[in-house]
């Protein structure tokens, strides 16, 4: 197997307290790192950033400094992961605010003249795994609510600035774990990061 370059955007809101999220990052991390990738870590909740409030901001505005590494590191890897909680049904807001910062013309696309053309995407060649942790039955949130959000992540962002294939791992009743699933899930993390998927 290929060693690939890999980073984990580790979205979790919540940086003063360990969470489902942050172990099975660590263990995806660590199964990754066993089989030879390289492996860099996004902290989302550790990054000093403002949310974006105009279109004109977006496009011609300045990077914030703070997302600069983050955005080096993106452009450095082959695999990204992406880990969050279902928030109100969708990612948390602090992980979409960092997603549009990140995702500007001339990074995530092409900029020519004072606008973007989504035609020539700027992060083609990579793929992702998003992990995604919930209270309710993942097989709910997959075929009651069709996954939704996690779909629209997929279709327009990642997909939007070339990033594919997309993989999803939807861990619910995570409220209710006890602790062999818990270590059924780390183990599976682990694994996928060997695999790099």
């Amino acid at each position: 197997m290929t060693a690939k370059r890999i980073v984990l955007i580790q979205g979790h809101p919540d940086s003063t307290a360990p969470h489902l999220c942050h172990a099975l990052a660590d263990a995806y991390a660590a199964g990754a790192e066993e089989a030879g990738h390289s492996v860099r870590c996004i902290r989302v909740a550790a990054l000093d950033f403002p949310l974006l409030r105009s279109q004109q901001a977006w496009e011609e505005g300045a990077l914030p400094a703070g997302l600069q590494q983050a955005q080096a590191d993106i452009r450095w890897a082959e695999h990204i992961v992406l880990f969050f909680p279902l928030w109100l049904g969708d990612m948390p807001a602090l992980l979409k605010g960092f997603l549009e910062q990140v995702a500007r013309p001339g990074f995530a696309f092409e900029h020519e003249a004072g606008r973007a053309t989504f035609t020539n995407k700027g992060l083609t060649g990579r793929s992702a795994r998003v992990v995604v942790t919930m209270g309710m039955p993942a097989l709910v949130y997959r075929w009651y609510f069709r996954a939704h959000s996690v779909k629209s992540l997929e279709r327009n962002i990642l997909g939007f600035v070339g990033i594919a294939p997309v993989h999803t791992t939807l861990i619910g009743m995570v409220g209710d774990f006890k602790a062999d699933d818990g270590r059924r899930w780390l183990a599976k993390l682990r694994q996928l990061g060997q695999r790099t998927q």
